[in-house]
């Protein structure tokens, strides 16, 4: 058995999700993938991958032997780039929220394609926060203030915190001048964002909360946009969000003069000396074109 390559089909799998989509992406037959998987696991005399409904998850074992593995082949990509002229291979995984990811670092991670035809890049979008080591996720966009970890933070920019209606909405029920006015009007709030805006502004160097009367609620950023646009309430958003039904006047935003201050947008990944190459390369190129994006 070639160690090597059985780590490389094992990173793919691991990568792609499954092992149809590893095969997909070796473009070899799932059969073979299969056998080499399993003749690793009866190498090493441990189960490495559990196949569930939704694709695979990995064991304990697993976690450790992929993140091994994924080190190991580094170096060795590492190694033969010195004698070959530099050129970066292997696969990359990132994430990010689904909007801000969308708007912002799909265009930015396509062009970094272009420039990089033998990295292939994962880009999982989710308004949750991935566990970067359970999930092998190389890189990570995220929106807000960052709990103490051993993760290694840049900071890109930030995004403000923003509270608007309809115009038709402000028509019926008015416009509320002062925070607490929003104790007389409907409101519409969402979970699931890791980062959801809070009812909270800034008044004379305080901080204070106060909310509308929950009208509606539900789960999704892009069905809290659509009640708001139909008039059914006061919703609190991120200003990437919402920009173009702002700049349209399909929304238009409220108390300015108390908002709270903007959330930080960082870059992170986990420590590593030295960091793997392909890392270093799309942090290079992401971190400056998201900052000159946000400065916007």
């Amino acid at each position: 058995m070639d160690r090597f390559e059985a780590m490389s089909v094992l990173l793919a799998v691991v990568e792609a999700g499954s092992l149809s989509a590893g095969a997909r992406r070796l473009r070899s037959p799932l059969a073979t993938v299969s056998r080499k998987v399993a003749e690793l696991e009866k190498h090493l005399g441990v189960g490495l991958v559990l196949r569930t409904r939704s694709g695979l998850a990995l064991t304990e074992e697993g976690v450790a032997f992929v993140a091994a593995s994924r080190r190991i082949l580094e170096e060795l990509d590492a190694a033969e780039r010195q004698v070959n002229g530099g050129t970066l291979r292997g696969g990359l995984h990132v994430t990010a929220p689904i909007a801000f990811g969308e708007r912002h670092l799909l265009p930015i991670a396509m062009e970094f394609l272009k420039e990089q035809p033998d990295i292939n890049l994962r880009l999982t979008l989710a308004d949750r926060q991935l566990s970067m080591m359970d999930e092998q996720v190389d890189v990570a966009l995220r929106i807000g203030h960052l709990a103490d970890s051993a993760l290694i933070a840049t900071r890109v920019g930030a995004v403000r915190r923003v509270i608007c209606a309809s115009p038709d909405y402000l028509a019926r029920k008015g416009v509320p001048r002062m925070p607490e006015d929003l104790a007389l009007h409907d409101g519409i709030s969402f979970q699931g964002f890791a980062t959801s805006p809070e009812w909270r502004y800034r008044r004379d160097g305080t901080a204070y909360a106060i909310e509308p009367r929950q009208r509606l609620a539900v789960n999704t950023t892009e069905a809290a946009i659509q009640a708001a646009l139909s008039g059914i309430g006061i919703i609190r958003l991120l200003s990437y969000q919402i920009s173009d039904h702002l700049r349209s006047g399909a929304l238009q935003e409220l108390l300015t003069d108390f908002s709270p201050e903007p959330l930080p947008v960082n870059v992170i990944h986990q420590p590593a000396d030295p960091l793997p190459q392909k890392v270093r390369c799309f942090l290079d190129w992401v971190g400056p074109r998201l900052r000159l994006q946000l400065a916007h």
